[in-house]
């Protein structure tokens, strides 16, 4: 398994007070934020040693690298980690855990689908969003649409859709996952807090979280320079 517009209208409503969402943060978005963070790291130092093989020629940005990915660019890393943004989907969205699993099966039959591409810290925040919310469509009777989703996200609601027909054609409109699958891939996460000596079970169950005051942030498009940031 697993190997663009900012957003700029900053409406300003209150911080959800720090600590609020720790006892109601599924296990999942821990043991998935755990496996995309080795992930990408790993895959950022390999894109790293390339382009300084290679001099100028970076094989990531000439497109030889990551080709089918390149929609879900940004210019640099959001300054939001992994886990903190896969918190704030879950907190504002509603979406039942299951989705994260979901999503993380669609990541992976990308990289299937599409085997020169990487989930890098310049595209897996833009993934994440994405798949999370089709797994919603997909998995919830009630779910938020896709502005909603942009402004959790960090994007503007015209790139979300975009990049929501981009991951569709990507995998070939394959967004269905039957019980066999899902449960291959709870057992495949749980295997890998084992290796880190955490023993960690998924929740099966699809479980809804309360809605609270949201926050924007902008994890800004190709054409922005300014880096991301959270409006107070």
């Amino acid at each position: 398994m697993l190997a663009t517009g900012g957003y700029n209208n900053q409406i300003r409503q209150p911080e959800p007070e720090p600590g609020s969402a720790e006892t109601t943060t599924p296990r999942v978005l821990t043991i998935l934020s755990s496996v995309l963070e080795k992930l990408v790291a790993r895959n950022d130092q390999l894109v790293e040693c390339l382009s300084q093989q290679l001099d100028e020629l970076s094989l990531y940005s000439s497109g030889r690298v990551g080709k089918s990915l390149n929609a879900f660019d940004g210019v640099r890393a959001p300054s939001i980690s992994i886990p903190k943004y896969l918190e704030r989907l879950y907190k504002y969205t509603s979406c039942s855990p299951s989705c994260f699993v979901v999503g993380y099966v669609y990541i992976d039959r990308l990289l299937h689908r599409h085997p020169d591409s990487l989930v890098i810290s310049l595209n897996v925040h833009r993934l994440l969003v994405t798949s999370v919310m089709v797994a919603s469509k997909m998995l919830d009777d009630v779910h938020y649409n896709n502005a909603f989703y942009a402004r959790v996200g960090g994007v503007s609601n015209a790139e979300l859709n975009r990049l929501e027909l981009e991951l569709l054609f990507l995998l070939d409109f394959g967004v269905t996952v039957s019980s066999r699958v899902f449960e291959s891939y709870c057992l495949h996460l749980e295997k890998e807090m084992l290796l880190n000596g955490i023993g960690q079970k998924i929740e099966r169950a699809l479980i809804p979280s309360a809605v609270d005051d949201l926050t924007e942030i902008s994890i800004e498009d190709a054409q922005s320079s300014s880096p991301p940031q959270i409006v107070d």
